[in-house]
Parts: C-alpha cells; sequence; structure tokens
C-alpha cells in the first residue's frame, strides 16, 4: 500500500496559526519600538531646549549690569526689574553686557534685554540700543508654556517680585519656574551680575 506525502489540513491550519502569531508579535514589537524611539527622541529634544534656554539666561543674567534705561517715550527704567510672572508686562527686564561686536557695527557693548511671556510662548527680546529704542524679533525660549513664576534673592531672603529703593540695585539671583502643558515644572536658579566686580 502506498502512503501520501505531505500536510494534512490540520497541521497546515496549525502552521500558519503559529506563523500569524509570530508575526503578530513582530509587528507589536515593531510598533513599540517605533513609539518609544519617538518618545525618546521628543523628549531628548524638550530636554535640549531646556538646556539652551537655561544657558542663555544664566549668560544673560551673569552679565547683568546697574545701568538705568529709557524707554521709548524718555521715562527711566530700573537697571532690573521683575514681577512673579502674572500679568501682561514683561517677567524680566535687565541690562547685560559683554555683548559682542564682531561687524564693528555703531552700538554700545551693552545690550537691554525682557523676558516675556507672550500666550503660550516664553521669548526673549533684545533692543538695538540701550536707551529710546524698540524692541527686535523675539526669540523664543520655550513654547507651550502654561505658567512662568520667579523669585528674586537678596539680603538672604527670597521674594515674589523685584523692589528696591536703588533703581541702579540688582537681586543676588534669580529663580525661575516654567510649567508647559503636560509636563512638571522646570525650576532653574541664576546668579545675577556674577562678573561684575
Amino acid at each position: 500500500m502506498k502512503t501520501a506525502n505531505g500536510f494534512t489540513l490540520i497541521e497546515m491550519m496549525v502552521a500558519l496559526l503559529i506563523f500569524g502569531m509570530l508575526a503578530g508579535a513582530g509587528v507589536a514589537l515593531l510598533t513599540f519600538s517605533v513609539r518609544a524611539q519617538a518618545a525618546a527622541s521628543e523628549r531628548l529634544d524638550s530636554v535640549a531646549d531646556d538646556q539652551r534656554m537655561a544657558s542663555l539666561l544664566a549668560s544673560d543674567l551673569a552679565q547683568a549690569v546697574p545701568r538705568i534705561t529709557r524707554d521709548v517715550v524718555g521715562a527711566n527704567q530700573r537697571a532690573f526689574s521683575g514681577t512673579n510672572g502674572v500679568g501682561a508686562a514683561p517677567v524680566l527686564r535687565y541690562v547685560r553686557g559683554g555683548w559682542s561686536n564682531p561687524d564693528g557695527a555703531s552700538r554700545p557693548s551693552i545690550q537691554r534685554v525682557e523676558i516675556a511671556l507672550t500666550d503660550d510662548r516664553l521669548e526673549r527680546r533684545t533692543y538695538a540700543m540701550t536707551d529710546g529704542a524698540t524692541a527686535g524679533d523675539p526669540m523664543v525660549l520655550a513654547t507651550g508654556v502654561e505658567t512662568v513664576s520667579l523669585r528674586y534673592r537678596d539680603r538672604g531672603v527670597w521674594n515674589t517680585t523685584w523692589e528696591n529703593d536703588n533703581p541702579k540695585i540688582l537681586p543676588k539671583a534669580v529663580e525661575l519656574s516654567v510649567t508647559r502643558k503636560g509636563s512638571p515644572a522646570l525650576t532653574m536658579a541664576f546668579l545675577v551680575g556674577a562678573t561684575v566686580k
């Protein structure tokens, strides 16, 4: 009697079932890997943005100088002013030294800077001239910002706003907390005028 070679229908169905399970597991693993890579890339981009913002603010505030300025109508502005992050006014306003001038343009080596919360963006605005100028195009420091809060250190105490009888006095340090949508608050502290003797 001659026997037939090959697979039975049940053996074929079992093989296809096992192949389908392995293929499904492979697709699920690949999907998870792609999603994890995208999430990690997004988080790394966010961390890099935070580090750029922290580096820029640390450099700015370390070079803050006690220079009173004038606005576009000629009114005196304090050398340093800061709010607690509430309201439409800039949350920080200061003058920094060390503004490099590689082109030899006719401008000072100090620069007036404002940090403001506009809609959901934390922006840095600069002025071409220290007195009487209008702000140039803003640089976006952070996006998706819900709240900003600040504190100012002077005489061993943290205050929520910067006020001093002498308009040339700078705080010793600034603490900035930025809360973005869906993220915990990022808190950074900076020395002010650290390079000024």
